[in-house]
């Protein structure tokens, strides 16, 4: 069976490479059906290890991707030939940046944001998982930060993420980004449940055009709204992960 996968339309230069995974071509049972790719979801592990081994297959990848534990912090890690995680671990960091070709840097997700940067001259890329929680406390001006390049100079794309109309969250949500972030307030509609629908990719959008990014192209996708292509914690709970991938 064929990988499908999304193929970000973005400004980073031919020569980077990025994919987002679908939910089908796998071999994982029902709930995590069937292209799981997150080993910590209760998933038999030997069928995600195949899931993987067919995502490196499909996409050609030079290497195993770098997995992360992701947390919903802001911590960065830096990936270089000497850096590079052995096999099977997975360093705790919510964003992952290299300046060295063959390295793949990956995101998991099943509704939080990832977003994917390249400098416009594709000598240093990142990724970063941005859930409300790590989008909060900053995980994207980390990564840019940790890329040591100026703003201008970076792409970004968001990829597919929970929508405002199936994202609804409490006034503690709200008020964790009024406080930090000018203009969040455009970002949230209140519901009937006096509860508030939120639209995470218009807050990560401001807060990259905040720190100079000029070009930041996705954010498109629902994954709650769409049971077919993607998994979604929120719509599901029990479920798989997908994986955002950026490398050259």
């Amino acid at each position: 069976m064929t990988v499908p996968v999304l193929e970000p339309r973005w400004a980073a230069p031919a020569h980077v490479r990025a994919a987002f995974s679908l939910r089908s071509g796998g071999t994982s049972e029902p709930p995590w059906d069937t292209l799981n790719l997150g080993v910590h979801v209760g998933d038999d592990s030997a069928a995600v290890l195949e899931n993987r081994r067919r995502l490196v297959h499909a996409l050609r990848l030079p290497s195993e991707p770098v997995w992360l534990d992701q947390v919903h912090g802001k911590d960065v890690i830096e990936v270089d030939e000497r850096s590079r995680p052995a096999v099977g671990s997975r360093p705790r960091a919510d964003a992952v940046v290299t300046r060295t070709s063959g390295i793949v840097l990956a995101i998991q997700v099943a509704d939080c944001l990832p977003v994917l940067f390249s400098s416009r001259d594709g000598r240093v890329l990142g990724a970063a998982h941005a859930g409300w929680r790590g989008l909060a406390a900053g995980v994207l001006e980390a990564t840019v930060a940790a890329m040591a390049t100026p703003a201008s100079d970076l792409v970004a794309w968001i990829g597919p993420s929970i929508g405002p109309a199936y994202f609804e969250v409490g006034g503690e949500v709200r008020e964790a980004f009024l406080v930090s972030q000018s203009g969040a307030d455009s970002a949230f509609h209140p519901n009937p449940r006096g509860r508030w629908q939120c639209d995470l990719s218009a807050l990560a959008r401001q807060r990259l055009a905040s720190l100079g990014l000029t070009r930041v192209d996705g954010g498109e996708w629902c994954t709650a709204a769409d049971p077919v292509r993607f998994f979604s914690h929120r719509r599901d709970q029990k479920t798989g992960r997908m994986a955002a991938l950026i490398w050259c």
